[in-house]
């Protein structure tokens, strides 16, 4: 077993005196259960919307929740696209194309056994967009209407049909939508008509408290128990409407686990039956010891999202390309992660159709990076202070200390004196939408927050228009170039398919001209799992479906 210091003998001394029967399911021998060891350091949040970054959305949201588009997590070789959900179909209007219809899926219930119908669309787009609507819940706006801008309300056409508006034309909504998760309106005013409160507004509050500890969703997964910061136990939909992605086991327990070297004994010692992000110098023991290991190159990237604020050392773009020219990625990739991430040099790679043109070639470099520092000013007797935010463990972060430790001394090289600021996960996750002028920042230069880059938002506009600086979305930096922003609107109005393609091409290879970001590594969402686990499919997504996994007893 693989013991790296002390801390982690500390770890795993409290992780094997879990194994009582106070912490782990004893179960009847007829019960299947799978055990999953996550990297986040709670539970994601369960009322709907969940925090954690998309490590909350795979396994708080897409168990238990549906949205109107999903994702097809079906396959291992092909590129996951958006497919219907909880909507059969949906067009944008030939004559106004700010407003959609969407068709709905008909027969479907929540858990608690009330209809899913359009009026329970109205009520979850007015939970996050309504400010008067007695269900609006703040707590659940950044994670959701930040990731959708532009989509400003919802209209019953019929109880199968909805009309939603979004404030401009947006090409992007239907995949935008596929964050936006079903909760039970009737769930919900059960909770709210027995809440005590001096308002409205308290009342409001006590009833998202009361549903997040039973939650009501419409998806293959239901809650059976839950403990903060310890355990969530989930159990089949028998009756899911789509009976094709009923789930195989039983049960699923999800655990917080964010250390990896406590996750990997956690597996070892049988704790577990599977683990996100295995500590990569483990990987010779899982594989002799017949554990399985998954991965798969995801629509996901590890970078430093730097400020652009005013006396930002990040607004010299000699710096930016430097530090992007200092970095051997495949070193990083051969020793450090063990071969598990594949080499950034932008968020797309040759081959995928936004990727574009760029002019700046991203690699390893060091002489040219050398250079660019001398001619910004910078030498071995005069080095350049940066700092960077990052955590400890969490969604997407992959090996967060050990890879940044590994930039301190790539860039040490360059004359770059890197400062780390380490925080935990969700604060970090948190931090990422206040931006870089925020006290939160501590005075960061940058920020280390792995982003998807599923669709054309996530992976480029929330990033570079202007408009979605904080609060809006995650332009973290303050990003404001007038390029960006004239090619964000070309892309988000052209709803030709190739067309539209085209011009993200455009905005990506302008980005990468631009040195926006350090861009280092893809995720390959390394999983290890014990051989009893089949059925497993690893997409190419930051999502996995766990309806077809199966667990022998």
């Amino acid at each position: 077993m693989f013991i790296k210091n002390n801390n982690t003998r500390a770890a795993l001394i409290a992780l094997l005196a879990l194994g009582s029967a106070a912490a782990w399911p004893r179960v009847a021998a007829a019960e299947t259960v799978l055990r999953i060891g996550m990297t986040a350091a709670d539970i994601p949040r369960t009322l709907g919307q969940p925090d954690q970054g998309f490590e909350g959305n795979r396994f708080t949201g897409l168990t238990m929740y549906d949205a109107l588009t999903s994702w097809d997590l079906s396959s291992a070789d092909k590129a996951s696209v958006v497919i219907p959900g909880l909507a059969t179909e949906w067009k944008v209007d030939d004559a106004d194309k700010t407003k959609w219809v969407f068709k709905l899926r008909p027969g479907v219930t929540f858990h608690d056994g009330s209809p899913f119908n359009a009026d329970a669309v109205v009520w979850n787009v007015e939970k996050v967009l309504k400010q008067d609507a007695p269900q609006f819940d703040a707590s659940q706006v950044g994670v959701t209407a930040s990731r959708m801008p532009t989509l400003a309300s919802a209209k019953k056409i019929d109880d199968m049909t909805v009309e939603l508006t979004t404030k401009e034309p947006d090409s992007f909504l239907p995949i935008n939508l596929t964050n936006l998760f079903m909760a039970s309106p009737a769930k919900w005013q059960s909770f709210y008509d027995k809440a005590e409160g001096a308002d409205a507004k308290a009342k409001s509050q006590a009833a998202w408290t009361a549903f997040a500890r039973s939650a009501s969703g419409t998806g293959p997964w239901k809650m059976a128990s839950f403990t903060p910061r310890e355990r969530l136990e989930l159990v089949k939909n028998a009756s899911y409407w789509n009976k094709a992605r009923v789930p195989k086991v039983d049960k699923m327990v999800l655990l917080p686990m964010p250390e990896a070297n406590a996750r990997t004994a956690a597996l070892l010692s049988g704790q577990v039956d599977w683990v996100e992000a295995p500590a990569p110098d483990a990987l010779p023991e899982l594989k002799q010891r017949g554990f399985k290991l998954y991965s798969n190159e995801q629509p996901h990237v590890w970078p430093w999202q730097f400020s652009r604020v005013e006396g930002s050392p990040w607004n010299d773009i000699r710096v930016r390309k430097a530090a992007n020219l200092c970095v051997d990625r495949e070193g990083l990739r051969d020793g450090l992660l063990a071969g598990l991430m594949v080499p950034a040099s932008g968020t797309f790679e040759p081959g995928h159709p936004w990727r574009g043109n760029p002019t700046f070639q991203i690699k390893y470099d060091k002489a040219a990076a050398q250079k660019l520092m001398q001619e910004a000013g910078y030498g071995p007797n005069k080095k350049l202070t940066v700092k960077t935010q990052t955590s400890a463990s969490g969604s997407g972060q992959m090996q967060p200390l050990p890879m940044n430790e590994y930039l301190q001394q790539a860039l040490a090289e360059c004359y770059f004196d890197v400062q780390l600021d380490v925080i935990e996960w969700n604060t970090l996750f948190t931090n990422w939408r206040r931006g870089a002028k925020d006290p939160s920042a501590n005075g960061s230069h940058a920020t280390n927050v792995t982003y998807a880059a599923m669709d054309p938002f996530f992976a480029l506009v929330r990033f570079l228009q202007s408009g979605m600086a904080p609060p809006v979305s995650n332009n973290w930096g303050f990003i404001n170039n007038p390029k960006f922003d004239e090619l964000v609107k070309k892309a988000r109005q052209t709803f030709d398919p190739a067309a539209r393609d085209a011009a993200l091409a455009e905005l990506h290879a302008a980005s990468v001209d631009d040195a926006a970001f350090l861009y280092v590594a893809h995720d390959v969402g390394p999983r290890a799992m014990s051989p009893k686990v089949t059925g497993v499919v690893q997409p190419k997504s930051w999502f996995i479906d766990f309806s077809p996994v199966s667990i022998a007893q």
